[in-house]
């Protein structure tokens, strides 16, 4: 796997922009963590095909994560949650802090993309999720035309482990056809690869296959520490 993994731009200059010069967009990687599996998106453009992961504006009033959850759906098909992993990050945590390693889903890249020949500021934040286990995909089950129900949250007492069990063995995250918004996202393609695939055929341009990879050792690491506080064998998913 290629190690020429991008990093963070520096100096990053003090600006400012007005609410109408400012968009605020997020993105996901969608992670099937029994089968070491992620989602990635296809597309064409000018007769050439491209791959991505599903990402777009969050709605007015909607908090960021839940826009990235949200896109993963409209875009890619997979209903999908926001998976709190021990990745490191700047953000403060609440008091009182907790002892054991904490677990949040925070991102883990930001971009600052310029639209309209730089009149308007896109800020995406990436962030990384898991597939839904088959009782939550029931309790969200919604008919075509439907307005979206947001999951509930990865919940705090769950281990990776017990929550791979929820899955009968060799179980397949269920694809929803239709969930795209507009004519451009219904034709948009989504498939369950494994994560060298997902990384190769990204690219190393950009930071979506960085995504993927901080995703997923965030994930083994989440694997590891429980292993840890849990007195269980560390064995990675295969």
């Amino acid at each position: 796997m290629s190690t020429n993994r991008p990093a963070s731009t520096f100096p990053a200059h003090i600006a400012q922009f007005s609410s109408e010069n400012l968009v605020l967009g997020a993105g996901v990687a969608i992670f099937h963590i029994a089968s070491a599996r992620v989602v990635i998106c296809r597309a064409e453009e000018r007769g050439r095909q491209y791959y991505f992961l599903p990402k777009g504006r969050r709605d007015a009033g909607e908090e960021s994560g839940r826009g990235a959850e949200r896109e993963g759906y409209e875009e890619s098909g997979y209903r999908n949650r926001l998976l709190p992993l021990p990745i490191k990050h700047r953000q403060p945590q609440a008091h009182p802090r907790v002892e054991n390693p904490p677990m949040f889903a925070e991102p883990v890249w930001m971009q600052f993309m310029p639209m309209r020949q730089g009149t308007i500021q896109y800020v995406l934040y990436w962030y990384i999720a898991e597939t839904l286990p088959p009782d939550l995909e029931k309790e969200l089950e919604t008919k075509a035309g439907e307005a979206y129900k947001p999951p509930p949250s990865f919940p705090t007492d769950l281990t990776l482990r017990d929550r791979m069990k929820q899955e009968p063995e060799g179980y397949e995250p269920v694809h929803h056809e239709g969930t795209g918004v507009d004519e451009e996202e219904q034709e948009y393609e989504s498939f369950l690869v494994p994560i060298e695939e997902a990384v190769l055929k990204l690219g190393t341009k950009g930071v979506m296959a960085d995504v993927i990879l901080k995703g997923w050792k965030g994930i083994q690491d989440r694997l590891a520490v429980e292993a840890s506080l849990y007195s269980e064998d560390s064995a990675q998913p295969h």
